[in-house]
């Protein structure tokens, strides 16, 4: 089975210019078919403030009235999903720029009102992933790059977590693909010493997980993400990496996450 890379960015990566070209190259020069997933919190929020728009968030997460909403999709489908587009169409590696709602990629289902009202945020279910035509556009050549704005069939366009939409990609192509899910952030991979970038854990499966659970090495905003990783890989994922953006293409780099077989 052929491998495909999914590789979500951050907008610690999107907002700087500088770190954005220097990914664009080494995303390029990554072998094989691959996919770019992206978020841009920061610029949403940064032209939110100068339109008079209030940024709200709860616990981390965006709360998409209807005037947020035309500004996140201004900025993740319009403004930094075209440059980074054009970043990679000038070094060669020809992008496609897609929200969910091009060609019916991404169908997602509003988020249900409980103790927060999200407003228009986007949840996966387990039919959002159009793999079929996904599969098209890689299969001719193309690198789709979706940012994180999905619709729900019905004409509504939604706020969805880029986190969310990576893992459901590699999930979704799982049957097609030899699929790695790759996150790149700000720390060199999971660390032993969050202040020692030096202290990366390589790998990470399934028993040794709860160890490092146990000892508090792993502990707060970490633990949703590794969990979130471990359904991933139950899910048919063959790997998850966390890495750094500037060791994309760099094998030995970064935390390997896989099931102990």
């Amino acid at each position: 089975m052929e491998k495909l890379n999914i590789i979500k960015i951050g907008g610690n990566i999107v907002e700087d210019e500088s770190t954005l070209v220097r990914f664009v190259k080494a995303f390029a020069k990554l072998p094989g078919k691959k996919i770019l997933v992206h978020g841009g919190g920061k610029i949403a929020s940064l032209l939110a403030n100068k339109l008079g728009i209030e940024a709200k968030m709860v616990m981390g997460r965006r709360i998409t009235d209807e005037e947020t909403l035309k500004v996140v999709t201004m900025v993740y489908a319009g403004l930094a999903n075209k440059t980074i587009v054009s970043l990679l169409q000038a070094v060669g590696c020809n992008a496609i720029g897609l929200s969910g709602a091009d060609a019916n990629t991404i169908k997602t289902v509003k988020r249900p009102v409980r103790e927060i009202d999200y407003g228009f945020a986007g949840d996966m279910t387990t039919s959002s992933i159009n793999t079929e035509q996904i599969k098209n556009l890689i299969e001719i050549g193309l690198y789709p790059v979706f940012c994180a704005i999905s619709h729900d069939g019905s004409g509504q366009l939604l706020n969805t977590n880029a986190d969310t939409i990576a893992s459901a990609l590699a999930v979704g192509l799982a049957s097609h693909y030899k699929t790695a899910l790759i996150y790149c952030f700000e720390k060199k991979g999971v660390l032993r010493d969050i202040n020692d970038d030096s202290s990366v854990i390589q790998h990470i499966n399934n028993l040794n997980y709860n160890d490092l659970k146990r000892s508090g090495i792993i502990a707060d905003g970490m633990i949703p993400k590794l969990d979130n990783a471990f359904d991933a890989l139950s899910a048919g994922v063959s790997e998850v990496i966390i890495k750094h953006a500037d060791d994309l293409q760099n094998t030995d780099a970064g935390t390997t996450i896989n099931q102990q077989v």
